[in-house]
Order: C-alpha cells, then sequence, then structure tokens
C-alpha cells in the first residue's frame, strides 16, 4: 500500500464513523469499532502510540495530550454532542492521518457545516475549513514549517482562536518511524516541499470554551502547487 491508499482506509472510516454515531454510544465501543474497521480495510496496525482512533467528546474536545497517555474516556455520546476523532493506520509502516469533527444535534449527525445549530460549534468548524483553505492560498515550494507555523498561528489569532495544541505546533511530516517526525513548528527551517508529505492539523478553540475542534489532512506538492492527498 502507498500513503493515499492508507489514507482512504482512514477517510472510509470516518464515513463509517458518521454513519454508525448515535446517542447513548459509549466511546470506547466507538473506538473499538472505529479500529477493527481500519483492520478489515487493510490496516495492519496503528502508528501513534499503538492508538488507532484518538476520541474525545463534548467537554474534553479541548483536551491536548500526547497519545502516549491517552486512555479513552468512559463516557456515552450526547443527543447533542460534539465529537473529535483522529485516525493513525498503517499497513506495513505507511502511514495515514485524519481527522474529522463530529457534530450530533437532535441526536443526529449533522453533516454539512452550514446546518449546524449550535453557532460555536458552527463558527469552530468554518474556522478549521478557512485555515485549511488558507494553506493551500499561502504554501509555495519555497514555504518552511516555521512560516507556517508563524503564518497560521497568527491568522488563528486575528479571528480570535487560541491553538490547543500541547506543543503549539500544527502538523508534522509524514515518514515511517514517529521519531523521524519533523513538525510545523517555530525554528524548523525546512522547506515544507523537502519532504514526501505532511499533515496540517490545527486543533482549535476560543478563550473560556470547553469546546475544541480539528481538521486534519495529508497533503504534498505537485509540480509545484500544494495538493491534498
Amino acid at each position: 500500500m502507498e500513503n493515499k491508499d492508507v489514507q482512504k482506509i482512514a477517510k472510509m472510516t470516518i464515513q463509517y464513523a458518521k454513519e454508525i454515531i448515535k446517542p447513548g454510544m459509549s466511546l470506547i465501543d466507538l473506538r473499538n469499532d472505529l479500529e477493527k474497521k481500519m483492520l478489515e480495510l487493510g490496516a495492519d496496525s496503528f502508528w501513534y502510540w499503538d492508538v488507532g482512533a484518538f476520541i474525545f467528546s463534548g467537554d474534553e474536545t479541548n483536551v491536548s495530550i500526547s497519545g502516549k497517555h491517552y486512555v479513552t474516556a468512559n463516557k456515552t455520546i450526547q443527543n447533542n454532542d460534539i465529537i473529535t476523532i483522529d485516525l493513525s493506520p498503517q499497513n506495513n509502516n505507511v502511514w495515514g492521518d485524519y481527522a474529522r469533527t463530529i457534530i450530533i444535534e437532535n441526536g443526529i449527525v449533522v453533516d454539512c457545516v452550514g446546518n449546524i445549530e449550535n453557532e460555536e460549534w458552527k463558527k469552530g468548524l468554518q474556522m478549521e475549513d478557512r485555515l485549511h483553505q488558507e494553506l493551500l492560498k499561502y504554501v509555495t515550494v519555497e514555504t518552511t514549517f516555521e512560516d507556517l507555523y508563524f503564518h497560521m498561528n497568527h491568522l488563528i489569532k486575528e479571528y480570535g482562536f487560541i491553538n490547543l495544541d500541547f506543543l503549539g505546533n500544527l502538523g508534522h511530516s509524514i515518514v515511517n518511524r514517529s521519531e523521524d517526525r519533523i513538525y510545523i513548528e517555530k525554528g524548523n527551517k525546512t522547506k515544507l516541499i523537502d519532504v514526501n508529505y505532511f499533515t496540517f492539523e490545527p486543533h482549535i478553540s476560543v478563550l473560556n470554551s470547553k469546546y475544541g475542534y480539528k481538521k486534519e489532512n495529508i497533503y504534498y506538492f505537485v509540480e509545484g502547487k500544494l495538493v491534498e492527498l
């Protein structure tokens, strides 16, 4: 499998999550179902601390911790709820990495951001979309990881949001071993084009809110232009 194949596993699994999520379901069961699904679709393991589905809900969506210390909360999905899911399938050390924020209102998953009734949640997901659109506009073959770090953190602040990431970064290179990753962080002068693939995954909130938002894609260059994998 190539990265695009493993990433497809993650994308299909997020779609599957939207089909099975319902009020009363436990996060532990959801994690188990999603990890099982990824294995069925061709993943052989999970590269992020052996956590295939990194899941938070409700007032824990603003929590930022390493997968090394992650334990799935003993919580159930509510009739109106926000759930962040970050998937990390791999096959033969080839990675996928994909995250989405799923909104459930009146017991039903709201698939279109424009249809979300909770204004705070809607604005959070609209901001995620805005950041990913800006990425595609801003990045050139000359852009470094550090350039992107400063530009996006400035934009996050300008729109009244905060970066929740416990290390302050916004993504990382896609490699074969976790310890080889480099990050969208201050001081990283490597050009984005000098890695095969990288993730962009802002974890954002607004000040004093208990809710956080995630959206993660893998990006790479085709003939000097950045595109989503």
